[in-house]
């Protein structure tokens, strides 16, 4: 917490932002009321029913002591989260504690504090984080309609480019059609009439047309 000395133990560093673009703190801190949960666990193994109820209050009291502790000293938002975890660090503590109900919903409604042992702080975590993760994705969802927007306007502007582009290549075939086929007719007409002279023009250059070749008067 700004301006202040207390120091949690662990303080974890959420994906969110706050309104300054600072980063926010989930405050994790663990706590320790080992007597009295030996006071409990004493009263169970002696079959002493009223021990059993009287150290369970006792435990309840630690337990509620060390929230509100929390609470006051760490939880300030925007700075961290609204809510702090408390961490009980032995499994027996965490269970005997998980099981009173009714402690349990008075930490969280009055000092905004869940509880965490060692086998459910990461799943804790874990359910944190695709919290936060599901949060960012739908804040920017309107992004994503955003860029698929444009991404459509664009393909469609392509798409009548494309057309366009499609009508030139036709027109330019058909003129190209055009004209390879009125010049490969007339090249043909030409070749022919090569062709049809080409057969008298043999006859007359081959031995047995001496016939056709005039005499030189000068040279009688």
């Amino acid at each position: 917490v700004p301006n202040s000395r207390e120091t949690v133990e662990y303080a974890l560093v959420l994906p969110g932002k706050d309104n300054a673009g600072t980063a926010v703190y989930l405050p994790i801190d663990a706590k320790f009321p080992l007597e009295d949960y030996r006071r409990v666990l004493a009263a169970y193994d002696a079959a002493d029913a009223a021990a059993v109820d009287a150290a369970g209050r006792q435990l309840e009291n630690a337990v509620k002591k060390a929230a509100k502790d929390i609470r006051d000293k760490y939880i300030s938002p925007p700075h961290t989260t609204d809510f702090a975890i408390l961490f009980l660090p032995v499994e027996g503590l965490y269970a005997e504690v998980v099981r009173r109900t009714d402690l349990l919903e008075l930490l969280q409604r009055e000092y905004k504090v869940c509880v965490a042992g060692p086998t459910t702080l990461a799943a804790f975590l874990n359910s944190l984080q695709m919290g936060f993760r599901t949060l960012a994705i739908q804040e920017r969802s309107s992004e994503v309609w955003r860029i698929l927007a444009s991404v459509k306007a664009e393909f469609q502007k392509f798409g009548a480019t494309l057309e366009r582009t499609q009508q030139r290549l036709n027109d330019a075939g058909k003129e190209l059609d055009n004209l390879v086929g009125t010049r490969t007719r007339q090249m043909q007409l030409r070749l022919r009439a090569v062709s049809d002279v080409a057969p008298d023009a043999a006859a007359r250059v081959d031995g047995s047309g001496d016939s056709e070749l005039l005499p030189d008067e000068n040279n009688g």
